[in-house]
């Protein structure tokens, strides 16, 4: 199953999100992946792996597993980045081997201090907070990323953490429209006026924690994991699958794309099994009653400011 985005390219619905993976791990899960039916992988520069996915998907060409054309890959532009986008594109586009991306997101809506290019650094001032760079604008990224696909670098662009309302003003002055928007959207965290609009809009949502971060999330942040809700594990047993399953496939049902991230190859074929299966109705609808409207993903932890404040 793929969605087409504005930019006319499809992109598979179901992902591997490759953030926390470590990089002795990186070759057999992407191997393994492609190998299980994965199409589509999601990088950022910030994840400091995209040399490891680089050499895993070179293999993968290499050997015959699979044709560049056959994948999707993504990747995304740091926040220390905002004033280099071209060079920054470049340098992922080396670590990775390859001469071209499927997708190039601006990662968070804000420039911070530029600590050189691909270097993803979040350099903190005296007082610990987030050094927050007042001098570029968004809309100054975005015509940058626009030049990205004019000189044949990446096939469609898109936004990464964005609301309504920068990804109005984002609609209002580009010349290319965001293809994408990433963010953080499961049960607890359903952002269903977010989605709507930018469906509206033709913007294709991808939910980058589409099971809520489950433990890595509460270990790190704290949060409250859904897939302990009782309602979505009488859901599962329902329909005789996990209540990841279960999650996963009400996002696809969304019409949002899900790039669940795990580092367990167990887990790497039982995400993969989403698409013989149809929830009903009603159950969509018991799911979209469970929203907390509760973020598990809270980046203040380390940039000593809340930007969702």
């Amino acid at each position: 199953m793929a969605i087409t985005l504005n930019s006319g390219f499809k992109m598979p619905i179901l992902g591997l999100g490759v953030w926390r993976m470590d990089g002795k791990d990186i070759r057999n899960l992407l191997i393994n992946a492609i190998k299980i039916g994965y199409r589509h992988f999601d990088c950022a520069a910030d994840y400091q792996n995209e040399v490891e996915v680089g050499e895993a998907l070179a293999e993968a060409f290499q050997t015959g597993l699979v044709k560049r054309e056959d994948l999707f890959i993504t990747t995304k532009l740091w926040t220390s980045d905002h004033g280099h986008v071209i060079e920054a594109c470049k340098a992922s586009l080396k670590k990775l081997q390859l001469d071209y991306l499927d997708l190039f997101l601006v990662h968070f809506p804000i420039a911070t201090k530029h600590t050189g290019v691909g270097t993803t650094g979040s350099a903190l001032d005296e007082d610990g907070v987030l050094d927050i760079d007042t001098t570029i604008s968004l809309e100054t990224t975005w015509h940058a990323m626009e030049e990205l696909v004019s000189m044949g670098l990446v096939r469609s662009i898109g936004i990464s953490n964005y609301d309504i309302f920068l990804t109005r003003d984002c609609l209002a002055y580009s010349k290319v429209k965001p293809a994408v928007n990433q963010i953080e959207t499961h049960p607890y965290f359903q952002r269903d006026s977010l989605v709507k609009f930018c469906q509206k809009h033709g913007i294709c949502v991808t939910a980058h924690t589409p099971l809520g971060g489950s433990v890595s999330n509460t270990e790190w942040f704290g949060s409250v994991s859904c897939l302990d809700d009782p309602a979505l594990k009488g859901l599962a047993e329902k329909y005789k699958k996990t209540v990841p399953q279960v999650v996963l496939r009400w996002g696809i049902q969304r019409n949002t794309v899900v790039i669940p991230k795990t580092s367990k190859l167990e887990r790497l074929e039982e995400n993969f099994r989403v698409l013989d299966f149809e929830l009903a109705k009603e159950d969509m609808d018991l799911i979209g009653s469970l929203d907390r409207k509760h973020r598990t993903n809270q980046p203040a932890k380390f940039w000593g400011i809340d930007l969702y404040a």
